[in-house]
């Protein structure tokens, strides 16, 4: 555990994810847990720039080569694939983005801080063949696809 990366106040999750101390009942890193409570909740939103931002953020706290930092790269890639394609209908760049994370998330637990994240593998493969299998997704955190609130567009908004 990095003190740099505890946060007082960051809630227990639902169930035992990879993350989770559950001898100490602690995040092994609390600000990644936080940055992906907002950046799911806002991801499902369609606000896909900032949910890109929370993720971003808190990559930089991770050494290359570490779980942490290739997970909040692949959802860097994930979230910047999904602008692409919503926001721009740029499929080649979405699919550009969504090979890379891909990789990045390829060896990732599959419930990594309460993210599904063979579900988001599954995902975006299948949007990489069909774009339309992006349509209506949102990501699963604690076995629910959360919408973002007023506190999720603040601390975005605190990020820059």
């Amino acid at each position: 555990m990095d003190d740099h990366t505890r946060a007082p106040g960051v809630a227990p999750p639902l169930g035992d994810p990879t993350g989770w101390l559950t001898d100490r009942r602690v995040w092994e890193h609390a600000t990644l847990r936080r940055a992906v409570e907002h950046g799911v909740r806002l991801f499902n939103s369609g606000d896909y720039h900032e949910a890109h931002d929370c993720f971003e953020v808190e990559w930089y706290n991770y050494g290359s080569g570490t779980d942490e930092s290739a997970f909040l790269h692949g959802m860097v890639q994930v979230a910047a694939g999904a602008y692409k394609h919503v926001d721009f209908e740029n499929d080649d760049g979405m699919r550009s983005l969504f090979r890379t994370a891909v990789q990045y998330l390829g060896d990732i637990p599959a419930d990594y801080y309460g993210v599904d994240v063979g579900e988001i593998r599954r995902v975006i493969q299948a949007a990489r063949a069909d774009p339309s299998a992006l349509s209506g997704w949102g990501i699963t955190l604690d076995d629910a696809t959360p919408t973002a609130y007023p506190a999720d567009y603040e601390y975005a908004e605190a990020l820059e």
